[in-house]
Parts: structure tokens; C-alpha cells; sequence
């Protein structure tokens, strides 16, 4: 396991963890949903519904693989382990990719927006310099435009435990680092 893929996963456990209790709770997931679904305005219901699907999934997962005791809770070690592991979590980031990248394309194009991609990324709680590197690396197109694909295997790419040098490793740390 890669430094650089702990290092994401740390960043994102921050975010989830709502309440900075240090545990991941079903109410962390709720509240991220509820922020991203806030940010997908032009989005369709279906859409948003399936965004909300997709964090519900997310939560469901590291329930059922790791919380034992069944207290309700999952600590950052329980978390690390479950979501770099691929057999474990590889179909749930699928879906959770698929979805907030939907979200980003409200016209169905295959198209995300800066404006918008920066929306959502923002609800999630990500640094502004780091989502526009992020979306830089991308690649973007001349109308400012980045592939749903695209942001769909970077999705993927930044829960990868063998990868490093990824647009990804962009959200950690200082854009410029």
C-alpha cells in the first residue's frame, strides 16, 4: 500500500467525519449527501437520488465489513483497511464515481463543468486551489470542460492502494506539492 493512497484516504476520512468525533457514523454519510445533492442544482431527481444511493452504499459497506460490535461506528484505522482494500470496496467506489460524476453533468453530455465540478467538490469539503489543479490535470477542454469518464476513473484511481502520481494526490497537501 502506497503512502500517497493512505494519504488520500486520510483526507477523505476528515471530510466524512462530520462531527470530528474521529468515527465514521451513518449521520456523516447523511449530512455529505444532503451537501452534494444541495450543490447539484439543475441535476434531475434521479440523479441526486442516486448520488444519495451511493453515500447510503458507501456507509452500508464499511457497516458490513468492519463494524463488528456493531456500535454504529468505524474508526479511521477500520477504514483504511476496507476502502484500499479492492476486494472490498472496488464496486462501491464504482457506483459513488458513476453517480457524483452524473451529478456533474446535468445535461446528460458526458460533459462536467468547471463551475460545477468546483460545486460539488466543495460540498464534499475539498480546498478550492486543490479542485482546480485537480480539474487542470484533467486535461480540460477549450470550453473548460472535463469527461464524466474522466472524472470517474480519477474517482477510482484515488482509492487505487498501488497508485501514486495521480491528478488525485492534487486534493492532498498544498496544490502545488
Amino acid at each position: 500500500m502506497r503512502t500517497e493512497a493512505i494519504n488520500r484516504v486520510r483526507l477523505v476520512f476528515s471530510l466524512f467525519d462530520a462531527n470530528g468525533n474521529g468515527r465514521l457514523e451513518a449521520e456523516d454519510f447523511d449530512l455529505m449527501s444532503s451537501r452534494v445533492v444541495e450543490a447539484a442544482s439543475g441535476s434531475d431527481e434521479s440523479a441526486k437520488t442516486a448520488m444519495r444511493l451511493a453515500f447510503r452504499r458507501y456507509w452500508e459497506t464499511l457497516a458490513a465489513e468492519l463494524d463488528a460490535d456493531g456500535d454504529g461506528r468505524i474508526s479511521y484505522d477500520e477504514y483504511v483497511r476496507c476502502v484500499l482494500s479492492p476486494e472490498r470496496f472496488d464496486a462501491t467506489i464504482a457506483a459513488f464515481a458513476d453517480a457524483l460524476a452524473a451529478l456533474g453533468s446535468p445535461a446528460g453530455d458526458g460533459l462536467v463543468a468547471r463551475p460545477r465540478f468546483v460545486a460539488l467538490m466543495l460540498a464534499i469539503g475539498f480546498d478550492r486551489p486543490n479542485i482546480d489543479a485537480l480539474f487542470d490535470a484533467f486535461g480540460p477542454s477549450e470550453t473548460d470542460h472535463i469527461a464524466v469518464a474522466t472524472w470517474v476513473e480519477g474517482i477510482k484511481d484515488y482509492y487505487s492502494p498501488e497508485k501514486a502520481n495521480i491528478p488525485g494526490d492534487l486534493l492532498v497537501g498544498s496544490p502545488t506539492a
